[in-house]
């Protein structure tokens, strides 16, 4: 873990927190990260680690709690987002793709005709778990709703935010603006209240089952290998 990568994070939302502006704070997060990079040396130090363990340790103020809530998330709900690879958030960030193409497929050819790939918005979402995008409450409740109910709420959410902004989606005519657009709209009234807007997760993108993503992931992943096999 990098020095610089260590001290240059603050939770958004919590910049006045005493607690996380201490050097305290800042040690106990970066022992969490060299715990569990020793720990997991397969996966050792990934971006979007820091920022999800420091999350966690404001919440639980615990480094132990902290470490296996961060074990779990990365080994068992995330496997793959974090290995050298990424092969599960490339994955993911196809499936996302493929999902607004068959639910909105105005958005997706906007966002296509405009040239902004999937992945320059969508990586940050999914790496991070909303963490550093979305309102620190709101993230929370997202992240009660992951731990019970696994990774599919991550789609539930993204699918969310694009189905309530779909009309200032589509009114962007230029790259910057649709850029900017996607960068604001996640900090916007529709995710700061969080109640209201854990509701419209379950209710806006509709039926998303378990069973039909593995078998997307599936389908994305061994498609995206065999792009790599025919460039390769």
């Amino acid at each position: 873990l990098r020095a610089s990568q260590s001290k240059s994070w603050i939770l958004p939302g919590y910049e006045l927190h005493s607690w996380i502006a201490s050097p305290c704070y800042q040690k106990r997060r970066v022992y969490i990260l060299v715990a569990y990079g020793h720990h997991n040396r397969k996966v050792g130090y990934c971006q979007g680690m820091n920022y999800i363990a420091g999350l966690l340790l404001l919440v639980t103020k615990n480094e132990e709690s902290t470490f296996w809530l961060l074990k779990m998330l990365v080994e068992k709900i995330l496997p793959d987002y974090y290995s050298t690879t990424m092969d599960g958030l490339l994955t993911d960030i196809d499936v996302i793709s493929e999902l607004v193409r068959l639910r909105y497929p105005d958005v997706s050819a906007h966002m296509n005709n405009l040239g902004l790939p999937w992945p320059v918005i969508t990586t940050k979402w999914f790496i991070c778990l909303f963490c550093e995008v979305l309102p620190t409450e709101t993230v929370l409740r997202i992240w009660d709703c992951l731990f019970n109910e696994g990774s599919k709420i991550l789609f539930r959410v993204a699918l969310t935010i694009i189905s309530l902004h779909r009309a200032e989606i589509l009114g962007c005519e230029q790259f910057v603006d649709l850029s900017d657009c996607l960068k604001g709209i996640v900090k916007g009234p529709s995710t700061l209240y969080c109640h209201k807007f854990l509701e419209q997760i379950f209710k806006v993108p509709g039926k998303l089952s378990s069973k039909g993503l593995t078998k997307m992931r599936r389908n994305m992943s061994k498609s995206r290998h065999l792009r790599k096999f025919k460039v390769d």
